[in-house]
C-alpha cells in the first residue's frame, strides 16, 4: 500500500499534469525562434540560447526557474521600526527609510549583529542614511546615518536561473556585451567623418516615434520608453532599459529587438530603396583619412567623461563601450581585449540569452500587449531606418557638404546594429554599383548608433523613473 501511494505521488508529480496551453503555445513559439536561428541563421548565437530558455522557462520544474521574487517597500519610522511594507512582482526588495531625529543606528536593527559589525555601523554615524540586509536574518534591515535614501537589496530566494537572471537585473550581462561590442569595434570611420553623428542621432527618430505610438496605445511611459527603444537597433541597451523601466514587458522586447536585428537584411532593403534614387544609390565617397591612435584613445577618454556627466544613467553601458574600445587601441593589452572579444562574450552571450528566455513564460507572454510590442518594434525599425535616410538627403543640401556628397544609404547604419547594418547599406550600395565601397563610410553612422541609443536609454532612465 505505502509503495503504491509513493507510486501515486510520483505519477502526480510529474510535470505532464502541469502544463497549460500557454506552454504549449510557447513551444511553437520556440520552435519558430530556432528555426530563426538554425535554419536561417539570423543571430543564432543569441536566437538559440533565447529559444532554449523560453523552452525551458515553459515546462513545470520544481523551482529551478524564475521564480516571482518580489521588490518590498519598507518604511520604517524615527525608532527604526518597520511601518509598512507593499509588494510588486518586479525581482528585488527596495528599502526606502524615513529620516528620525538622532543619528546612528537602530539599536532593534542591528541587534543581531556580533558586537565588531555593531561597531562597524556605529562607526558610519555621519554618513548618509544607508540599507543593509543583516547576514543570516532575513527581511531585517540595519539603518545608519540621517539621509533618506532608496536602495535596492537582492531577495535571497529562487531557484538556479533566478540567481543567473540577476545579471540582467543587476545591469552586469548588458555592460559586459557593450565591453565585448567596443572591443570588438573599429570607431576610426567615425571619427574621420564627425558629421556621422548627425545619422546616427537622426536614426534615433525611430525610438522617438514609437514611444509616442506606445503611449497612444495605452503603454506607461516607462513601458513605452522601453518599446520605443527597440528603434535602436541594440538588444543590450533595450534589455537594459527594459529591466528598469519594464521589467513586466522584458521577455517580449527582448525577443523584438533581438529577431528584428536578425532580420535587418530583410527589413531595411525595402525602405533603403523606396526612399533613395537610384542615382543617390550610386554616390561614390571620398575615401576616409586615416585616424590615429592617439585620436582614437582621446576620443574614448573624452566620450566617457562628457556622457556620464551629462547622463549618469547610461554610464553602465557608456562607460563599458568606451572601456572595451580603449584596450583594443591602447595596444598593450591584447589579454584582455582577446578575453573581451572571446571568452568573455561568449560566456555572457549565452547566459544573457538563456536568461531572457526563462522570462518567456506563457502566462506572462501570451498577452495582447506582446502582439503590439511586435508590431510596434517593427515601426520602429522601419522609422529609425527612414529618418536615417532622410537626414543624409538633407545634408546633402548643406551648400559646404555638396562637394562631397553623403550616398544617403549609409543613413540607414545609424541604427546600431553593428555591423549588420553597415554591411546592409554596403550591399544594397553594389547592387546599384558594384564598384561602389560604403562600408568603411556606414560603419560611423553605425557606431554613432550605438553611443545615441545609450544616451537616449539613459536619459529615459533619468526622466522617467517612478512612471
Amino acid at each position: 500500500m505505502e509503495l503504491l501511494q509513493s507510486f501515486q505521488q510520483f505519477i502526480s508529480g510529474m510535470g505532464i499534469f502541469q502544463m497549460t496551453w500557454q506552454m504549449y503555445v510557447m513551444w511553437a513559439v520556440v520552435l519558430v525562434l530556432l528555426y530563426f536561428g538554425v535554419v536561417k541563421q539570423f543571430e543564432p548565437l543569441l536566437m538559440v540560447p533565447i529559444a532554449f530558455g523560453a523552452l525551458i522557462a515553459n515546462i513545470p520544474d520544481n523551482g529551478m526557474i524564475i521564480t516571482q521574487a518580489q521588490r518590498e517597500v519598507v518604511s520604517v519610522n524615527e525608532q527604526g521600526k518597520v511601518e509598512k511594507s507593499t509588494m510588486n512582482d518586479v525581482g528585488f526588495i527596495s528599502v526606502t527609510v524615513a529620516p528620525y531625529t538622532e543619528p546612528g543606528v537602530s539599536r532593534q536593527d542591528v541587534s543581531a549583529l556580533n558586537p565588531d559589525e555593531q561597531a562597524k555601523y556605529e562607526a558610519a554615524m555621519e554618513e548618509p542614511m544607508t540599507v543593509s540586509e543583516i547576514p543570516g536574518k532575513k527581511g531585517k534591515v540595519a539603518v545608519t546615518g540621517q539621509k533618506p535614501q532608496k536602495v535596492m537589496i537582492i531577495k535571497p530566494e529562487g531557484g538556479l536561473f533566478d540567481v543567473l537572471g540577476l545579471g540582467i537585473k543587476m545591469e552586469i550581462f548588458p555592460a559586459l556585451i557593450f565591453m565585448g561590442v567596443g572591443a570588438l569595434t573599429d570607431f576610426g570611420p567615425l571619427l574621420a567623418s564627425p558629421k556621422a553623428l548627425l545619422l546616427g542621432a537622426a536614426a534615433q527618430g525611430g525610438v522617438a516615434f514609437t514611444f509616442l505610438a506606445a503611449m497612444a496605445l495605452g503603454f506607461t511611459k516607462g513601458q513605452a520608453s522601453a518599446i520605443g527603444i527597440i528603434g535602436g537597433a541594440d538588444g543590450p541597451t533595450s534589455i537594459f532599459l527594459a529591466s528598469k523601466l519594464a521589467p513586466e514587458l522584458l521577455g517580449a522586447i527582448a525577443v523584438a529587438a533581438y529577431t528584428y536585428m536578425a532580420l535587418v537584411p530583410l527589413i531595411q532593403p525595402p525602405f533603403m530603396k523606396l526612399f533613395t534614387t537610384e542615382k543617390q544609390r550610386k554616390i561614390k565617397m571620398k575615401s576616409l583619412r586615416q585616424v590615429s591612435k592617439g585620436e582614437k584613445l582621446f576620443f574614448c577618454f573624452a566620450v566617457t567623461i562628457v556622457t556620464i556627466l551629462l547622463c549618469p544613467d547610461a554610464a553602465p553601458l557608456l562607460g563599458m563601450l568606451m572601456f572595451g574600445n580603449f584596450i583594443r587601441e591602447c595596444k598593450v593589452t591584447e589579454r584582455l581585449v582577446s578575453c573581451a572579444q572571446n571568452e568573455l562574450m561568449n560566456i555572457t552571450t549565452i547566459l544573457l540569452g538563456v536568461s531572457v528566455g526563462l522570462t518567456m513564460q506563457g502566462d506572462r507572454f501570451i498577452q495582447k500587449e506582446t502582439l503590439m510590442i511586435i508590431g510596434l518594434g517593427i515601426v520602429a525599425f522601419a522609422m529609425a531606418t527612414i529618418c536615417g535616410l532622410l537626414c543624409a538627403q538633407l545634408m546633402n543640401l548643406v551648400p559646404g557638404w555638396r562637394k562631397n556628397p553623403i550616398n544617403p544609404l549609409i543613413g540607414s547604419a545609424g541604427v546600431s546594429a553593428v555591423p549588420m547594418a553597415a554591411r546592409v547599406s554596403h550591399t544594397v550600395g553594389q547592387q546599384a554599383d558594384r564598384s561602389n565601397f560604403l562600408l568603411m563610410h556606414a560603419m560611423g553612422p553605425n557606431v554613432a548608433g550605438v553611443i545615441g541609443t545609450a544616451v537616449i536609454a539613459g536619459y529615459y532612465i533619468t526622466t522617467l523613473s517612478g512612471h
